[in-house]
């Protein structure tokens, strides 16, 4: 047995430092033998980069040199590493669940179970889109106001919502130092949800005399809401939504000191709200790179260092929630979770797995609470002050999208700020031309959705729930990433109800399973996204009986699988016997070139699917041949 020397361990020492160029030369090699022998040197390196928004790009290595530079320290400017110096290392973050059941007494019964079982603040949509005003105080019955903060969002019934509140508090004898919470006013996300800017001036001023209320002697409670979500849910970008976050700020600043507060008392006001996703980096350098931008405007309009600090509330996703296979969702939502408790966020909000079903029940709130509570409890998440720190990816990308939403928000504030720009549709044409270049992502499954264009599952059974009630409408769109696949769902669950059978697809795979279950895969998995039935039997076809098992598949189009070389030999004749055996369509899995695809298509192959393909144009195509409405 060696022995090892006391001095230390000098194994390191006996292996030199590898170069990135002797990296590159190594990925040179990989990608010759996928076929790019022409990627050498730092194109090699670019090859292997995953393309993001905003024009960013993640790249395959990073080293001290991708490091932007001090990052500063937690709790100090430019906030990059967290509002206070020791983070949540001392509670953990803000645990803050949604409730919006317009029943008052269902909703204090969720408040009651949720204050019980980890929550430990409360976020209430009053008003249409929730709880009714006057039933504010039957939800909060029993709910200690002086330790479970209180945050309400009621759109345009800010105002009589938070006069609620503050009589509340007043009845049951809370000291105004001891109040807690936001009171959720927010004119300019208004303004993106419904549209209408009517009384907008009037909802500003209103906000500001709340904002002074709050600022004489109630440090607990904040008056505003920087709601960054309407930009997120109509399919805004990560810097889009940083920048019209800004934009919003800058403005209530304004709004704020011009009423006479300090720009101090200002800052203090201001609570911002942004979205959380699956994309757990993308989301941790989001919020850093939120605290850094906001530090920057605060500098400049003359903030101390407590006002630079920005409080952040966090929300899981509502864009990347699916309607189909929802139990997927309680995956998506533990990461975004983690991203933002990495990140740094003040508050997190977790949505339970059904809401796109509508109103949740108790097990989802349950599980969405439990999440934060599995990872502060038991993972210890919050016990490392910005556990992200120092990352040379994470430190780049957090640069990378500060300098693209600033961009974002100078161009807001050169259209004459952000309610200039959203009256004038600046901001509405921004997130369209976004979302529709990820909608084509989408649509080819470049990005896939889990359950929904991936491995969906024809047989589940829909979740049933209440209906939740109608969010407020007119401006902004709300989008979900399944929204073109929930609508081919859609037509297929109709085409089921009233036929009593699914749409199908004949599969006619050819030779053995070795050549064909790759193809049959992918295309039983592509056309199940639509809706469709596959039906693969017998497990294997030729030209001689391929025409009887189509007759008894009870499909109306027919998909061929297996390898390039088999379809080389048995392709043309399966085809034609398809067609002559009544088949709408012939897709072939593949993407033949050349004289072969003319040979395929001369045959009888009416189309290919491959990855990468516009999955959504296919599906369409195909039901609609079909006659399904």
């Amino acid at each position: 047995m060696t022995v090892l020397p006391d001095e230390g361990f000098p194994l390191a020492a006996e292996f030199p430092d590898p170069t990135r160029e002797q990296w590159q030369r190594l990925v040179e090699g990989v990608l010759r033998k996928a076929g790019a022998a022409d990627a050498t040197g730092p194109a090699a390196e670019a090859a292997l980069a995953t393309e993001l928004q905003d024009g960013l790009a993640t790249g395959p290595l990073y080293t001290a040199d991708d490091a932007p530079g001090a990052a500063g320290y937690p709790g100090f400017a430019p906030f990059v590493r967290g509002g206070r110096p020791e983070g949540t290392a001392a509670a953990g973050w803000d645990v803050r669940q949604r409730h919006a059941h317009p029943d008052p007494r269902q909703a204090n019964e969720a408040v009651l179970a949720d204050l019980e079982n980890g929550v430990t603040s409360l976020w209430l949509t009053a008003g249409p889109a929730g709880i009714p005003v006057d039933g504010l105080a039957a939800a909060l019955d029993g709910v200690y106001l002086d330790l479970a903060p209180v945050v309400l969002d009621a759109g345009a019934d800010f105002e009589p919502a938070a006069r609620e509140l503050l009589r509340l508090y007043d009845e049951r004898g809370l000291a105004p130092r001891a109040a807690l919470g936001n009171l959720g006013a927010d004119p300019l996300g208004t303004l993106a949800r419904t549209g209408g800017d009517t009384g907008l001036d009037g909802a500003l001023a209103a906000a500001a005399d709340l904002a002074a209320l709050c600022a004489d002697g109630r440090p607990g409670l904040r008056a505003l809401t920087v709601d960054a979500l309407p930009y997120h849910e109509a399919g805004g970008s990560a810097a889009e939504e940083l920048g019209c976050s800004l934009a919003t700020g800058v403005a209530y600043l304004r709004t704020l000191t011009a009423a006479g507060l300090t720009v101090d008392q200002a800052c203090g006001q201001l609570e911002f709200r942004y979205a959380a996703t699956a994309d757990q980096f993308l989301t941790i350098a989001k919020l850093r790179a939120a605290r850094r931008l906001w530090a920057r405007v605060a500098e400049v309009s003359g903030a101390g260092a407590e006002g630079a600090a920005q409080r952040q509330h966090a929300v899981t996703s509502t864009v990347m929630m699916t309607r189909r296979d929802p139990w997927v969702n309680m995956l998506r939502t533990t990461v975004a979770c983690l991203g933002a408790g990495v990140g740094g966020a003040d508050a997190v909000t977790v949505l339970p797995f059904d809401e796109a079903a509508g109103l949740p029940d108790a097990f989802a709130r349950r599980v969405a609470r439990n999440t934060s509570s599995v990872l502060l409890e038991e993972s210890h998440l919050a016990r490392v002050i910005d556990p992200a720190g120092g990352s040379w990816y994470v430190e780049r990308l957090t640069e990378e999208l500060a300098h693209a939403a600033w961009a974002w928000f100078q161009e807001l504030e050169r259209a004459g700020g952000h309610a200039a720009a959203l009256r004038a549709g600046l901001v509405a044409e921004r997130l369209a031309a976004t979302w529709a270049r990820r909608s084509a992502d989408l649509a080819t499954r470049r990005e896939p959705v889990t359950g929904v264009s991936e491995f969906p599952n024809l047989g589940e059974q829909p979740l049933r729930r209440e209906p939740a009630p109608a969010a407020p409408g007119g401006g902004l769109p709300r989008v979900r990433r399944d929204e073109a696949y929930e609508a081919l769902r859609a037509r297929s669950d109709a085409h089921l109800a009233s036929t009593g059978a699914r749409p199908r697809v004949f599969l006619a795979a050819l030779g053995p399973a070795a050549a064909h279950t790759g193809r049959a895969t992918f295309a039983a998995n592509l056309f199940q996204a639509g809706g469709i039935e596959p039906v693969h039997d017998p497990a294997t076809v030729d030209a001689a009986s391929a025409a009887e098992a189509f007759a008894r598949s009870g499909a109306a189009v027919a998909c061929l699988c297996s390898s390039d070389k088999l379809y080389a030999e048995q392709a043309e004749a399966v085809a034609a016997a398809l067609k002559s055996a009544g088949a709408q369509r012939v897709f072939l899995a593949g993407k033949p070139a050349g004289e072969q695809r003319e040979a395929f298509l001369r045959a009888g192959v009416d189309a290919f699917v491959f990855a990468g393909g516009d999955a959504v144009a296919v599906l369409s195509s195909v039901l609609d041949s079909m006659g399904v409405a």
